[in-house]
């Protein structure tokens, strides 16, 4: 499973920022061929990154290329420029505006055709579906299941807002008159369910006022809180706060360990289900829960402080 705490979009356009967001701790860049690129400037986009893939230095990131969604005429050529040009340096692909599992499968069988022809590992190249519509989220589930090559689901609240009707023109902030409870709830939970039931990983969009990094960490907790593996950044000011609110503390990441650790001991050594560890009582239940914190601890690269002994 890839750390996608931070995903940082950069605009294939812009061959100053593509060379800068390789220096930048991100988990994820995604170089951007579709929002971020104006028409006439799609086809010099491609070849910026292209050379960027194949000549940058792009060390422990997870690298993505978001192509045109597919009611474009750029996007097949997108995906064939990129992928023949630079496939065996490429994760996965992102496709924005995904409203049904045919576009999913499109993309897996062309994938393949490439692979084939330019002789790499077939199935290797992930994808990313970016759900921003109404009609993208009723048909999330079976999106969710349409492919093997499918890593992650994402949140474009900017698009689906305005495919809501939703009366706000802050993205991310709740709509006025919305005076109880979240207007987004619902939307995060529906795609946090799609991408759990097959195993995927959900990462909230993008909060667009750049320079206020206290509403940015806040509207962050609340898909963390939920269980999202990450957000979008839109500017170096915002990683900090995505690295973090995406990440267990040391505290959680120890506990966790030690109730793996300690679970592991008494089911085997000493053949007991349910036990103790200090004041609280841990099970199957809370070996499953640990699981998940110490693996996003593992991911944002976190060290164990503390070691679990019987006697201690």
């Amino acid at each position: 499973m890839r750390s996608r705490r931070s995903v940082l979009a950069v605009p294939g356009s812009s061959p100053r920022f593509l060379e800068k967001a390789q220096s930048l701790p991100v988990d994820e860049v995604f170089l951007d061929l579709e929002d971020a690129v104006a028409p006439l400037a799609k086809q010099e986009a491609r070849q910026n990154i292209v050379a960027a893939l194949r000549e940058g230095d792009w060390t422990g990131k997870t690298r993505v290329v978001r192509v045109n969604d597919l009611t474009t005429q750029w996007t097949y050529r997108d995906v064939i420029e990129i992928v023949e040009g630079a496939g065996d340096r490429l994760d996965c692909l992102m496709l924005p505006k995904v409203q049904d599992p045919t576009e999913i499968v499109w993309l897996d069988t062309l994938l393949t055709q490439i692979e084939k022809t330019m002789g790499f590992e077939v199935g290797r190249i992930g994808i990313e579906a970016q759900i921003e519509n109404a009609r993208g989220l009723v048909n999330v589930d079976a999106i969710a299941g349409s492919s093997p090559r499918l890593e992650t689901l994402v949140f474009g609240p900017a698009d689906f807002m305005a495919s809501i009707n939703m009366r706000t023109l802050v993205v991310g902030e709740q709509p006025p008159g919305y005076e109880e409870g979240d207007a987004y709830h619902y939307i995060l939970m529906r795609l946090l369910m799609a991408a759990r039931m097959h195993d995927l990983q959900v990462i909230d969009g993008p909060y667009l006022q750049i320079k206020d990094v206290d509403g940015y960490r806040r509207v962050a907790r609340r898909s963390a809180a939920l269980g999202f593996d990450g957000k979008w950044v839109l500017h170096p000011s915002q990683i900090d706060a995505a690295n973090e609110v995406f990440s267990p503390s040391q505290e959680d990441y120890d506990h966790a360990e030690l109730i793996i650790e300690a679970y592991e001991h008494y089911t085997t050594v000493e053949k007991r289900g349910a036990v103790m560890l200090g004041d609280e009582m841990i099970d199957e239940a809370s070996r499953k829960m640990a699981l998940v914190v110490a693996a996003k601890g593992r991911a944002a690269g976190l060290s164990r402080t503390q070691r679990f002994s019987p006697n201690g």
